[in-house]
């Protein structure tokens, strides 16, 4: 009796540490046994599916995303966004090397067969020819906190190299490559206002949602493969002429994996976080920069955000045939990628391992919409992906330290989104599919990082730090939307500063996010005028006031001057800003503008003259578009010792700053 009511006692006590362990809530989990055929390119899997509901709604049906139907013909949303590339065009249409997936049985716990109610479903566009999503009425509704187990068999046909997804030659790189459950939305959640299912179709411009759960995943693979997959391996077991390597990981919204019969294998650990590179051979020589990578921002999160909750991170370094896989995040899972021909000095590497990396936070722990709102993601992303390679890698060099050329990473941002055609073609809120043609990338990831610059050039380092670190706390494991974190910055930003920058924040969002506009401050003139002496006859008419005598040529040193310093706003964008102004005799003084106008007057009056100012001088308003006509000098006095002394450090000057350009 005792002995039943122990192992009773443990399991309690376990069953609650494992509840109390869990980081997520484990919303859709997936136990998978996945067998590639190398020959025919296609997969054949079976899944175990237990979707709990964690809404206070009924569900009735269930909701799947079934991409690789993005590639089945040419009628799809996705190639019809897009076009069908030409180099795709003759394996597709003389080969018929056409992808696709199919659900072949489903039965839910009570072994009802699910699959004659099924139906293709297009919430977007109507598109008919579109299955990128599967609609399954359920033979029982799902209760509130109640979990349905859901089986099926289902099998698909890889894609040659798509974008993100497919194979080339024997490199495969197997992303959203299963049925996956859509994200059952309740009323409150994010902008829903009813009980829904987002499950988009598959767009060619932008990225996925889904819920947070546990995989436990088994791929068999030819023998001579290797395997790089999300989570941590738990067994390679041999079959003979295949192995099946097993893998397990909690707390993740999706699961990816890569498989080539040439990857090398290199291995390196921080602080118990195992980092696992698989590259092709000749790529070896790149493993200590992506390591080190790797290593800074694990470092950089872990005293700024959160330590990495995850034993794992695989990095994939994809062939040159696998290009098409380069650049992607997925949980504990990336792809970098450099060439042979790229020197060190120009950091392409790094910033793309330091920036796929970040998304194990935006996007995977953090799970905002890529589709609905990408800036969430890959504008934090490329915020913080300035931020530790210019940490790391020198500020203004991070980027490139080559031949003289020297660029920061945040500099990087400003080309990207400044050089655009029309900066001003879209607003920040643009679902990605939305966004005119080029505007996405520089919009949603360059410009979000430039303002969120801006925000912490205003409110400084320590309080743009809470506001990141208080949003992600909040909201680690979750879904939020833009609102979420706007109520953050005017939480933080009232307990930080008061009313100094208002009510709240709102005013800032209007113009950054919603708005299109672009900043440009400038100095527009610097006049010193002298204050003339009093001649002439003023109250009797026998009392003259005469010119006083000067015995030299040298300037008077009692001379007085009226000086003025105009500024003004060129573009439509206003911000708090500072205005630093410089006297002969050296004296500064430091002005703030803060109001709307289009134009400030700052007078000054005494006998130095003003020399030089600058609007924004520390370059807090990094969404100013022209730097170059921030600031405004004057030619110094002509007569006097004084000025020959001022003209010398004037040149000194301009000649470091233009020897400094070329260094």
């Amino acid at each position: 009796m005792h002995f039943r009511l122990i192992c009773i006692f443990i399991l309690l006590s376990f069953s609650s540490f494992a509840q109390e362990a869990a980081l997520s809530p484990r919303v859709a989990n997936y136990d998978m046994q996945v067998s590639l055929d190398t020959m025919q390119k296609k997969v054949t899997a079976h899944t175990t599916l237990r979707w709990k509901n964690i809404s206070t709604d009924t569900v009735g049906e269930l909701q799947f995303h079934l991409y690789y139907n993005a590639f089945r013909n040419t009628e799809s949303t996705f190639f019809k966004e897009r076009g069908l590339p030409d180099f795709f065009s003759k394996t597709l249409k003389e080969d018929c090397e056409w992808a696709w997936m199919e659900i072949q049985k489903m039965t839910d716990e009570d072994g009802n067969d699910l699959v004659p109610n099924m139906e293709y479903i297009q919430p977007d566009d109507d598109n008919a020819e579109d299955r990128t999503v599967l609609r399954v009425p359920l033979s029982k509704a799902v209760l509130p906190g109640e979990t349905i187990t859901i089986d099926y068999d289902w099998q698909s046909r890889v894609p040659r190299t798509m974008i993100r997804t497919g194979y080339n030659r024997d490199y495969y790189f197997m992303a959203q490559w299963f049925p996956k459950v859509g994200v059952y939305e309740p009323a409150g959640m994010r902008f829903a206002k009813k009980g829904q299912w987002n499950c988009h179709q598959y767009h060619s411009s932008g990225e996925y949602y889904s819920d947070f759960g546990v995989y436990n995943v088994d791929i068999t693979v030819p023998s001579d493969f290797i395997v790089g997959a999300s989570g941590v391996l738990q067994n390679v077991k041999d079959n003979g002429s295949t192995k099946t390597w097993s893998f397990y990981v909690e707390d993740v919204i999706d699961y990816t994996w890569s498989a080539s019969p040439h990857f090398v294998e290199q291995k390196e650990e921080w602080k118990g976080v195992s980092i696992r590179l698989l590259c092709y051979p000749d790529h070896e020589v790149f493993a200590k920069r992506y390591f080190d990578a790797i290593k800074n921002s694990l470092e950089f999160f872990e005293e700024h955000l959160w330590k990495y909750p995850y034993p794992t991170l695989t990095i994939i370094d994809p062939p040159f045939h696998g290009l098409f896989s380069v650049g992607m995040e997925y949980p504990t899972l990336i792809t970098t990628g450099t060439a042979l021909f790229i020197p060190d000095g120009v950091r392409t590497a790094e910033t793309l391992t330091v920036h796929e990396f970040i998304h194990q936070y935006f996007m995977q722990m953090v799970a905002t919409h890529e589709q609905e709102e990408p800036w969430l993601d890959e504008g934090f992303t490329t915020y913080y992906e300035g931020r530790i390679m210019d940490q790391y890698y020198g500020e203004h060099s991070s980027t490139i330290d080559w031949m003289g050329m020297k660029v920061g990473n945040a500099e990087y941002n400003r080309i990207e989104f400044f050089g655009m055609d029309n900066p001003e073609i879209a607003p920040n809120t643009l679902k990605s599919r939305e966004f005119p043609r080029g505007a996405y990338g520089p919009i949603s990831y360059n410009k979000t990082a430039i303002w969120m610059r801006t925000l912490e050039g205003m409110l400084g380092i320590e309080t743009m730090d809470e506001i990141m670190k208080t949003y992600f706390d909040r909201w680690k494991f979750n879904h939020p939307c833009r609102n979420d974190f706007i109520d953050v910055v005017n939480e933080v930003v009232r307990q930080k500063h008061g009313n100094e920058y208002g009510e709240d924040m709102n005013w800032f969002f209007d113009q950054v996010l919603y708005g299109t506009d672009l900043c440009d401050y400038t100095v527009s003139d610097i006049s010193n005028i002298e204050v003339k002496e009093k001649l002439g006859v003023f109250e009797q008419v026998n009392e003259c006031i005469k010119a006083t005598e000067t015995e030299s040529e040298e300037e008077d040193e009692n001379v007085i001057y009226e000086s003025t310093v105009e500024v003004e706003r060129l573009g439509n964008l206003a911000f708090p800003v500072d205005v630093r102004i410089e006297f002969e005799d050296g004296k500064v003084v430091l002005e703030q503008w803060k109001d709307r106008k289009r134009s400030k007057s700052y007078f000054y009056k005494g006998t130095t003259k003003v020399v030089c100012a600058e609007v924004d001088p520390d370059r807090k308003i990094y969404i100013d578009k022209n730097f170059l006509n921030n600031s405004l000098t004057k030619e110094p006095s002509k007569v006097g010792t004084r000025k020959y002394f001022t003209q010398f450090m004037f040149w000194l000057q301009n000649t470091m700053l233009s020897l400094s350009a070329m260094v």
